[in-house]
């Protein structure tokens, strides 16, 4: 793997993998961050936050922001350019992505370079259309969104705060530019969707990319679908020129 290194130093994507906040861990997205490490040419960090129902809403998003922070704080050891650091995450990692982003642009560090949302939750209201729609019922369907969301939250009531719903923060403006990928067969489509266009109403630079017919999850699965590869190859260029 080749690194774009600046005196010495290489950009760096933090990455939050998937799994609905209660399943995943660093080996079940090893593949993931080594593709995306060769393709954007630069340091991955995948970061092993605590699961819930053991550990409920908030300790992961406490511990996405706390590792951004330490990584930062810890580039050179790491031989990281603390200046192009960049969060990113698919599904729940993708909701952690955007919750670290909004964190740190409000005053609790550090600087990120980009956000990288792969089919990301971002609304646990789970009232979009795409919610009930017979061709999204594919591997992950409403009710088993429903069952991940129950073992995460503490009570209907945590829905409303932003830090489980990055849609329901009070401005997205100021944010870091986004690369937002949604799929046509994924329940969490229309809400990833809304979030790129509410990014770019915002004044974010955002590129959105769609993926009909794929199903929540296809970007794991690049030994059987060549759209993951796709992905995988725009990402990567999107990676190397946020610089």
């Amino acid at each position: 793997m080749r690194l774009r290194k600046t005196d010495g130093l290489a950009p760096c994507l933090v990455f939050f993998h998937g799994g609905g906040w209660v399943i995943g861990d660093l080996d079940s997205h090893d593949v993931v961050c080594r593709k995306l490490a060769d393709e954007g040419e630069l340091i991955v960090v995948s970061v092993d936050y605590r699961l819930a129902p053991e550990h409920k809403f908030p300790a992961a998003v406490e511990d996405a922001i706390a590792a951004t922070r330490w990584i930062a704080d810890n580039a050179k050891q790491l031989n990281v350019d603390a200046s192009r650091l960049t969060v990113g995450g698919d599904s729940a990692g993708g909701n952690l992505a955007a919750v670290v982003a909004i964190s740190a642009r409000d005053g609790n560090g550090p600087d990120i370079a980009g956000q990288l949302l792969i089919y990301p939750a971002t609304d646990f209201a789970l009232t979009h259309p795409s919610h009930g729609e017979p061709e999204t019922s594919i591997l992950l369907t409403h009710s088993v969104i429903r069952w991940f969301r129950d073992h995460y939250l503490n009570g209907a009531a945590e829905v409303h705060d932003w830090r489980a719903s990055p849609a329901r923060a009070k401005t997205l403006i100021g944010l870091p530019p986004a690369y937002v990928l949604t799929a046509g067969a994924d329940p969490l489509r229309d809400e990833g969707d809304e979030y790129a266009h509410r990014l770019k109403e915002a004044g974010v630079p955002v590129t959105y990319r769609n993926f009909p017919g794929q199903f929540h999850g296809f970007f794991t699965m690049g030994k059987l679908l060549q759209q993951a590869n796709v992905a995988a190859k725009e990402i990567g260029a999107w990676l190397k020129a946020l610089g």
